[in-house]
């Protein structure tokens, strides 16, 4: 499922204020029923959502929500409000058909985009959290040299979070080579060519 940045962070605090106000209506509700809520909450990790950044770059706060959604619930949690649970992680779609052909040296508008992400992951410094750089390729070249070219580009964007500030032991870099197209239908598009930060499992 393909969102906007700008569509999700408002459906984000439509969902945040909803809770609010159904908080305050139903503040008689039985404990019960918060509890079977609470059994069940979501996986941050588990995400199908995907949003493309494109050529934008993208707000702090958004990403910050996306990434790490249970954090909204803690704070509402922290201001005496009651949380029954929160949506999967988004993973960010960041498009690399910017970078020269062959090459994994970072383009400048990826660099800024990757800015916002290092903002946001220092302040998950010695979490525990974990995060995810997948690289993808299209399907020109060879497949040993795509998943190879993959995985230098995702390690070139691991390398530049760190060097912002991100902790090295959030973030792990892996690439897909050609596996996962973007496009389906035309597997040497252009918009195949692209790096992706999600959500990963805690070790």
């Amino acid at each position: 499922m393909k969102r906007t940045i700008t569509s999700d962070l408002q459906a984000v605090r439509n969902r945040l204020a909803v809770a609010c106000l159904l908080t305050a209506a139903l503040g008689t509700v039985p404990a019960a029923a918060w509890a079977q809520d609470a059994a069940t909450p979501a996986d941050p990790a588990a995400s199908s959502a995907s949003v493309d950044v494109g050529s934008a770059v993208p707000d702090v706060a958004a990403v910050k929500e996306g990434l790490f959604p249970e954090d909204a619930c803690k704070e509402l949690e922290a201001n005496g409000f009651k949380c029954m649970g929160f949506k999967p992680a988004i993973k960010y779609s960041l498009p690399a058909s910017s970078f020269a052909l062959g090459s994994a040296i970072l383009p400048e508008l990826l660099k800024r985009q990757l800015d916002v992400f290092a903002e946001v992951l220092k302040g998950k410094r010695g979490t525990g959290r974990q995060v995810k750089i997948i690289g993808h390729a299209d399907a020109s070249g060879s497949q040993a040299g795509n998943l190879t070219l993959s995985q230098r580009r995702a390690e070139s964007v691991r390398a530049y979070l760190v060097q912002k500030g991100a902790d090295p032991a959030m973030l792990a870099a892996v690439g897909m080579g050609s596996a996962d197209p973007k496009n389906k239908a035309n597997p040497y598009s252009s918009e195949n060519r692209r790096v992706e930060i999600g959500r990963a499992p805690a070790k």
